[in-house]
């Protein structure tokens, strides 16, 4: 049943011209029949049935032409007298198919006004003779305009609903677009998030390592102990680093972190206080305080802090010079979080700290800019007075 329902919409004329067929053959039968015509006028209504027949057979295919050619038999019946018989009918299906089809509003109005003025012409033609007062016929007359204008409703609120479903599709697809071009601008800002943990990972742990490294030689043939100790601190660095390069990479392969003994939770605020001790494990000296009362921070918030100290301190180790000093302050407030890192050594040269950086790259600083950026916050980083540098941001905080 579904194929035969699907092949007739496939074929909408050759469904038309069945039924215009069948409106031909009744309607001969039906001209042949009527006593009331002479044959002359019976001859003169076989053009009226063909054009009529035609018009219901091409109604969806050329629905303007079909119209004119609808009301062209019409005067065409009330200029030679010939009274309405059965394929009239094909007026109300033309009227239908003019309102429901997208033909201009104009051509749909017109014919809404020609079924309106129909039945009063036809009846000032021949005359009414269904009351027994004028009274009557005049309600007689306008009874038949009803057919008319219910066939011209029906087609226009088809009309209606079909152009309300086209918007609705329409919609659909816009945002189907909208949606996918979300997705495009989540993935870049998802790349450019992951780039930043890349970096901060990359150039902390690898700056620790290397400094590690050096120690490690220096000491080698004195102090086998202590070269010793800086490989440990090599080997657990590297195992850190690759722990979370693979969580970074694995988001990059699946969209989504995965549960696995290599992946590690996200830094938080507490594991500033670890990232302090690996600084100054590696021969960097650090001060460390807390102002107020610690207490549980939203998560981007506690990564936006870590990977600001951890870039501080990084770049410290970088500019600052083999005796600098560095520290780190964090104040909670009611409202906020307050970051202060400091060092007194050298400082980078102020194009490293400028956008872009002299070496075209600058990446960490813009990245702090960013992460901050992200949870609303505010940062000033540069040079401090009297020598060093100095980074302050101020991260604002949900109560919870």
């Amino acid at each position: 049943m579904q194929r035969l329902y699907d092949f007739l919409r496939r074929h909408p004329t050759g469904v038309d011209s069945f039924w215009a067929v069948l409106l031909f053959g009744f309607s001969m039968l039906n001209v042949a029949a009527e006593s009331g015509l002479s044959t002359g006028l019976k001859l003169a209504a076989v053009p009226v049935v063909i054009a009529l027949s035609t018009a219901v057979a091409l109604r969806r295919k050329w629905t303007q032409a079909m119209f004119w050619l609808t009301l062209g038999a019409g005067v065409y019946q009330l200029a030679l007298g010939i009274v309405a018989g059965f394929y009239d009918v094909a007026m109300f299906v033309i009227l239908f198919t003019v309102a429901a089809s997208e033909v201009p509003r104009w051509v749909s109005r017109t014919a809404l006004g020609w079924g309106l003025v129909a039945a009063p012409l036809y009846f000032l033609r021949y005359g009414v003779d269904k009351g027994t007062n004028t009274v009557d016929n005049v309600l007689f007359t306008l009874f038949m305009i009803v057919p008319f204008v219910l066939a011209w409703v029906m087609g226009d609120s088809l009309r209606t609903r079909r152009a309300y479903y086209a918007q609705l599709i329409e919609r659909n697809q816009r945002l189907e677009k909208e949606r996918a071009a979300q997705a495009k601008v989540a993935v870049a800002a998802e790349r450019a998030r992951i780039a930043r943990e890349l970096h901060d990972v990359v150039a902390h742990n690898v700056s620790v390592m290397v400094v590690q490294a050096d120690g490690a030689a220096y000491v080698m043939d004195v102090a086998p102990e202590q070269a010793k100790e800086a490989l440990q601190t090599i080997s657990g660095t590297g195992r850190q680093a690759l722990a979370e390069m693979r969580r970074l990479l694995g988001v990059l392969r699946t969209g989504e972190p995965q549960e696995s003994e290599d992946y590690v939770p996200q830094p938080d605020v507490e594991q500033i206080e670890v990232l302090v001790e690996q600084v100054r494990a590696a021969g960097l000296t650090v001060d460390f305080e807390v102002e107020g009362t610690p207490r549980r921070l939203p998560s981007g918030v506690e990564l936006t802090a870590y990977r600001i100290v951890q870039e501080a301190l990084t770049n410290t180790r970088k500019h600052g010079g083999p005796a600098a000093k560095a520290s780190v302050r964090l104040v909670y407030f009611d409202d906020g979080l307050g970051l202060l890192v400091e060092d007194d050594g050298r400082g980078s040269p102020h194009e490293m700290y400028e956008d872009g950086g002299a070496d075209g790259a600058g990446h960490g600083l813009i990245g702090m800019r960013e992460r901050i950026g992200m949870v609303g916050g505010t940062l000033d980083a540069g040079p401090r007075p009297g020598g060093g540098f100095r980074i302050s941001a101020l991260l604002p905080l949900k109560k919870t």
